[in-house]
C-alpha cells in the first residue's frame, strides 16, 4: 500500500487506527454478518470518522452562566454554513449520524450509480439550490462508505468546487478506502482532507475494494 500511494501529493489523508474501530470492521468484513450487525457495527465506526472529520472546524467563544458561575466557553462558529452531501445510496447510512452530531447541517444528496461497464458514475439525482451565499465559509463533508477507483468521489468533490467551495473546507468521509481512490482525489483536488476507517490492498477488475465487504449498499440495505 505504501508503494500504491507513493505519488499521492495529498497531506490531508487520516486513516483511523483504534481497536474498536478495527474490530467493527472485521465484524463488517465477515460474509456471514446479518444486515442488523452489520448496521451496528458501521455505526459506531461513522461517530469516529464523524469526530476526526470535523475536528478542524471553526470555533467562537460565547458567555454562558453554569450553575456554578459564569463562563466563556466555544461553539462552532455561527458565522458557517455546513452541508453533507451523503453518496446515494450507501452514503445514506452515515446520515443519520451527521444529523444527531451536527443537527444545524444542511443534507444534501448525491444521487449517482456506477456503469459497471465503464466504472464511470452515471448522475440521477442532485437538488442544489443554486449558488452558496457564503462559498468562503461554507464546509462540506461528502460521505461514502466505499472510495473505490474515486470516479463518484471526483464528480461529488467538482460539484461543490465548481460553486466556489474552497478545496480546503472539503471533507471525504468513507469506511473503506483503495490506494487508487486516494490518488485519484488527491491528484485532481490536492487540498481536501480525505478521512478513511481503513487503507485495503487494491481493486479487482470489476472496480471492487479488494479485501473490502462487497456491495455495501447491498449489505446496509439488505438487498442481496
Amino acid at each position: 500500500m505504501e508503494t500504491a500511494l507513493k505519488e499521492t501529493k495529498n497531506a490531508n489523508l487520516t486513516i483511523l487506527s483504534h481497536p474498536l474501530i478495527k474490530h467493527n470492521l472485521t465484524v463488517m468484513r465477515d460474509k456471514t454478518t446479518t444486515t442488523e450487525v452489520f448496521n451496528l457495527a458501521l455505526k459506531r465506526i461513522t461517530y469516529a470518522l464523524f469526530y476526526e472529520s470535523t475536528k478542524f472546524l471553526p470555533t467562537e467563544d460565547i458567555k454562558v452562566e453554569t450553575p456554578i458561575k459564569k463562563t466563556t466557553s466555544k461553539i462552532i462558529s455561527k458565522n458557517i454554513d455546513i452541508i453533507v452531501a451523503p453518496i446515494l445510496r450507501a452514503g445514506l447510512v452515515f446520515s443519520d449520524i451527521a444529523q444527531e452530531l451536527l443537527p444545524f447541517a444542511h443534507i444534501h444528496h448525491l444521487g449517482m450509480y456506477r456503469n459497471e461497464k465503464t466504472l464511470e458514475p452515471i448522475w440521477y439525482y442532485n437538488k442544489m439550490k443554486g449558488k452558496f451565499k457564503n462559498p468562503e465559509n461554507t464546509y462540506v463533508f461528502i460521505l461514502d462508505p466505499m472510495l473505490a477507483t474515486g470516479n463518484s468521489g471526483y464528480d461529488a468533490v467538482h460539484n461543490f468546487v465548481k460553486q466556489g467551495i474552497k478545496e480546503e473546507n472539503i471533507v471525504f468521509m468513507s469506511l473503506i478506502s483503495a490506494p487508487e481512490g486516494i490518488e485519484r482525489l488527491s491528484k485532481a483536488y490536492g487540498k481536501i482532507r480525505i478521512v478513511t476507517a481503513q487503507l485495503d490492498e487494491t481493486l479487482n477488475e470489476k472496480g471492487y475494494i479488494v479485501p473490502g465487504l462487497g456491495d455495501a449498499g447491498d449489505r446496509i440495505f439488505n438487498t442481496l
